[in-house]
């Protein structure tokens, strides 16, 4: 600086740019001085390349440079009350002072502030000997440096939010470690807070642990400079995650550490403090992962979730919205999510799951069809009922209707309509996602997109009676179910499937009486009818409006036979009947019977084959009872007899376009019942047997009659004598 001696500025100093030296160095410096450097760079952090640099600064302490002995370099001003060099960490002496130093030999480390200036201050005392020669070194800046996408409270407290990396632009953010100086007992802290339902990804792309080498205070303990990383948003010692020291501790590179909330807490200790940095070296990344959970998540899981009927009756779900879970290895093993619906029958007895939506991305494994789904690699979807396979394992086949759903379900030849609906018969329902781990993270790892979507929903509430109906000959169906009433509440909706067995190869059919519904409005309430042949649109629908149109045709075998899966399982056939009501439900009211008949077959001549009917009165004496009596006209169907002249109509007539229900047609025709003839066998020694036991006990009441009535004759006799005795006294 112009008229000074030795105040010296360097501004934007770059390495080999700025050298800095005492006065007359190489040479011995003056006495009586009093020096001043302000030293400045472009970027934190500054730095004094003073590492290894001849360093003497009342390094001798008399005048005979052969007799008098070195001082060693020390630092502290109680240790350098002559000759000092003093060390600001900014702009001028207001600022914190780094160190004093004097003494002889090579200066053992580098010295970093936390900012772009350092301010130097020299000085000499007014009598020294003439034996020192100085300082001299290098000016520059830390090369390490990033932005961290944070605020900062002090000078190295950072608080890392979602907000402040959305800012950035960056998808990870990045801090280092402490890479200035720092005083012994320092504790540096960084809170990375994410938002609600976020949990925090932090690892370390280069980690290194080195021992302490530019200490400010000695320590000789274990774990002088630690590490710990908190599974909190505050240094809760209950909730350590790692600890790292400097003198134990293994560096763990490219490990995800995760929080189980939103926030993670890290936090730097040092006893010793340290004039170039922390003795751990690393990089840290971080990252901020969806963790909505659309049900409840199962403790001990990485994604399973439960869905109870008690919790929310219906909703939408979806793949792991934290695509971590992607992020394995191939010997980590299959990633297997599991979500169970489940339910109680005081509450609802069925679950209805459809899959919206399966987008499972192309690779070598799931290129194949689904032909090879439950054994292949493919990405799939696995769909069952404990209550079926009595068992909670992934079944290993498509035995007891458990289905197996891959990338090529959807066909493109209905592209409008869901992957899959399935609607359990029991309580429970399982799906569980399984993704091969090979290819997991290269196609799933940070890919927004959903692996499936699918909606759920609890249905078939007290009111409606029983789920499943077993096959029989006859039955009846009745809304609503008025038990119920007396332990449940009658809902503001409702939605009852039923399903009616039916015996295999019989037809059925279904008589609609006395329906009653709310409105006219087929959105307030309306019954449908499906069949296993059309499972995705109703055969029949009935609301207020049509009511009228409530007759059916019997239904076939065929249309109540599902298709054989290709594991060879059969379900029973049977026909399912949906009542949705969404206004006063339990207003509406509606009795359903069905009968089952049995189809005769015919001749090669077309005609029917009547074998199996008695030339009498049109009975046979098969001990099945399936086809006694054959109903009117050319449709080859028959019935048991208890079924005829028993005051409903079984045999469907067409007439006028429609099946007549008329209690006078069919099988409940007046000239059959009255015709009708019963050869039931009379069983004469029963009935001998019947009368020798009544005569027997009218003897014995007869006898035991007689007797009573002589007992009593005897007394009065004894009675009489006795007083005539007494008359004689």
């Amino acid at each position: 600086m112009a008229g000074t001696y030795c105040e010296r500025v360097f501004r934007d100093c770059r390495l080999q740019t700025c050298y800095v030296q005492s006065p007359a160095y190489p040479g011995i410096y003056p006495r009586h001085l009093h020096c001043t450097y302000k030293l400045n760079t472009r970027q934190p952090f500054i730095k004094l390349y003073i590492e290894n640099e001849e360093f003497n600064i009342d390094g001798q302490r008399c005048e005979n440079i052969m007799t008098c002995p070195m001082r060693p370099i020390s630092s502290g001003a109680e240790h350098c009350p002559y000759d000092y060099i003093k060390i600001y960490d900014g702009k001028d002496a207001s600022y914190p002072v780094i160190g004093t130093f004097c003494g002889m030999g090579k200066f053992p480390y580098s010295i970093i502030g936390t900012s772009e200036d350092l301010f130097v201050e020299f000085v000499s005392s007014p009598a020294g000997p003439l034996l020192n020669t100085g300082f001299h070194f290098n000016v520059g800046n830390w090369p390490g440096h990033v932005e961290t996408a944070g605020s900062r409270n002090s000078t190295c407290d950072w608080l890392l939010t979602t907000e402040d990396l959305a800012k950035s632009g960056d998808s990870e953010g990045i801090f280092l470690s402490v890479a200035h100086w720092y005083p012994p007992h320092t504790s540096c802290t960084y809170l990375i807070q994410g938002q609600k339902d976020q949990v925090v990804r932090l690892y370390f792309p280069s980690f290194r642990i080195n021992r302490i080498e530019s200490p400010i205070a000695v320590f000789d303990g274990d774990c002088g400079e630690s590490l710990t990383l908190y599974d909190a948003s505050w240094p809760d010692d209950s909730r350590i995650i790692k600890t790292f020291c400097d003198t134990f501790s293994r560096a763990m590179e490219k490990h995800d550490f995760v929080s189980t909330g939103n926030a993670l807490f890290v936090r730097f200790e040092s006893k010793t403090g340290s004039y170039s940095g922390s003795s751990l070296y690393y990089w840290a990344h971080y990252d901020f992962f969806n963790n909505t959970k659309f049900g409840k998540a199962v403790p001990g899981t990485v994604c399973d979730e439960e869905f109870s009927s008690w919790r929310s009756v219906s909703g939408y779900f979806r793949s792991p919205m934290n695509t971590l879970v992607y992020k394995r290895t191939e010997s980590s093993g299959q990633l297997t999510c599991r979500y169970s619906f489940v339910t109680d029958r005081r509450l609802y007895a069925r679950v209805i799951l459809t899959i919206t939506n399966i987008n499972f991305k192309e690779h070598p494994f799931n290129t194949g069809s689904c032909d090879e789904c439950w054994d292949g690699r493919l990405d799939k979807l696995i769909i069952w009922e404990p209550g079926m396979t009595n068992s909670t394992k992934t079944p290993g086949s498509g035995l007891h209707g458990a289905k197996c759903l891959c990338r090529n379900t959807r066909t493109s030849l209905k592209p409008n309509l869901p992957a899959a609906k399935i609607i359990s018969t029991t309580e429970t329902l399982n799906l569980e996602l399984n993704v091969d781990p090979a290819h997991a993270a290269s196609s799933y790892f940070k890919h927004g997109g959903a692996l499936f979507e699918a909606k759920y929903e609890f249905v078939h509430s007290p009111l409606c009676g029983p789920a499943v109906i077993p096959a029989s000959t006859e039955g009846e169906l009745h809304f609503p179910h008025y038990e119920a009433l007396g332990y449940t509440e009658a809902p503001r909706s409702i939605r009852c499937i039923w399903e009616i067995r039916v015996n295999r190869d019989r037809d059925v059919w279904l008589h609609f009486d006395k329906v009653r519904f709310t409105t006219k409005d087929c959105q307030d309430g309306r019954l449908e009818v499906f069949l296993p042949s059309r499972p995705d649109y109703p055969f029949l629908s009935i609301c207020g409006h049509n009511v009228s149109s409530k007759d059916m045709p019997p239904l076939t075998s065929l249309d109540l036979t599902p298709a054989t899966s290709d594991n060879g399982y059969s379900p029973s056939p049977s026909v399912k009947i949906q009542f949705i009501g969404t206004t006063t439900p339990a207003r509406a009211a509606f009795k359903i019977a069905w009968t089952e008949l049995f189809h005769l077959p015919r001749n090669p001549d077309g005609t029917l084959m009547t074998s199996k009917l008695t030339e009498g009165g049109g009975f046979t004496s098969s001990p099945e009872g399936d086809c006694e009596f054959l109903c009117p006209g050319d449709s080859g169907l028959c019935i048991p007899g208890n079924l005829v002249c028993n005051g409903v109509v079984n045999c469907p007539m067409l007439l006028g376009g429609r099946y007549n229900e008329s209690i006078d047609t069919g099988d409940e025709a007046p000239e059959v019942c009255n015709t009708r003839t019963e050869t039931q066998d009379v069983n004469w020694l029963m009935i001998g047997l019947g009368a020798c036991g009544g005569a027997l006990l009218a003897l014995a009441s007869l006898f035991l009659a007689c007797r009573c009535c002589c007992c009593e004759s005897c007394c009065c006799s004894c009675d009489k004598r006795h007083d005539d005795d007494e008359d004689d006294y």
